[in-house]
């Protein structure tokens, strides 16, 4: 069995009372600045992006081995240009080589777009010429990446998998959008859920998962929390940011850079970000 780590303390709890509906309040109003951000640049995104071709016998200039491809999947309904800031975060710190993969919005099981993702990320570490990559995954994004890892096999690609504000238990938000089938299958109890429930001996690669207290679509909110006695897993609490927010506010980026940086080594304890 391997050590779950559990999550950091930072809670709201501690807050007078009188300031946590000013932080919903502060929270409610950057998820919208943000959504009306996304949308405008959402058209950017459609068009899956083109990588420059390298041969995999040629690295880049003054690549690390320890340094491999850092792949960013989307969530529901969404693309790529939801990662416009965090993309720019990495580059900016350090040796990143960074791929964001669309998977079509028409998407009606979470299983075939993990059966789609691992054939990308064949295609990268054969066009890298690295043996692993890290991925970092939004909402549905994460879940479908876990899938990947934790039951297709992936865990001999995937080095450490980050998940932001990911449904790993389910989540009953929205019941009318039900409707569409991939959202049954990230409610609680779904046949996926249950599925990532199943043991997973030996799985190797290092999970972090990012969730927040004032994630609305994350009900409850620790669903976004993975809990299982076979995965390696830290999971970070986020103060004070929405669901939205978190694949673009400054501070989660930070926590992303360090979760990344830490690699393979696993080490350290779990930790909370406070963004309020």
């Amino acid at each position: 069995m391997r050590e779950l780590l559990p999550a950091g303390l930072l809670s709201t709890s501690l807050l007078p009372a009188g300031l946590l509906p000013a932080a919903l309040l502060r929270a409610t109003a950057l998820e919208l600045a943000i959504l009306a951000g996304h949308l405008v640049l959402y058209p950017t995104g459609i068009v899956p992006e083109r990588p420059a071709r390298r041969r995999a016998a040629a690295p880049l200039p003054g690549a690390r081995a320890d340094v491999v491809p850092t792949v960013l999947l989307h969530g529901f309904v969404d693309n790529r240009s939801v990662f416009v800031l965090l993309r720019r975060a990495l580059a900016r710190h350090g040796p990143h080589h960074v791929e964001c993969l669309n998977y079509s919005p028409l998407t009606c099981d979470i299983r075939t777009a993990a059966e789609l993702l691992g054939r990308h990320v064949e295609e990268i570490c054969a066009r890298t010429g690295q043996r692993e990559v890290d991925i970092v995954g939004h909402s549905l994004g994460g879940l479908i990446a876990r899938y990947y890892v934790q039951r297709l096999g992936g865990d001999h690609r995937v080095r450490t998998l980050v998940t932001l504000g990911t449904p790993h238990s389910g989540t009953a938000v929205a019941p009318l959008a039900g409707a569409h089938p991939i959202v049954r299958q990230m409610r609680p109890g779904s046949s996926v859920i249950e599925e990532l429930r199943r043991p997973a001996p030996g799985c190797r690669t290092r999970f972090v998962s990012f969730w927040s207290d004032l994630d609305r679509i994350m009900v409850p909110v620790e669903t976004a929390c993975i809990d299982h006695p076979d995965l390696l897993a830290q999971n970070v609490r986020v103060s004070g940011i929405g669901h939205l927010a978190l694949p673009v506010h400054p501070a989660v980026a930070t926590g992303i850079r360090e979760a990344l940086a830490s690699g393979a080594a696993a080490a350290g304890s779990a930790g909370a970000v406070s963004v309020a």
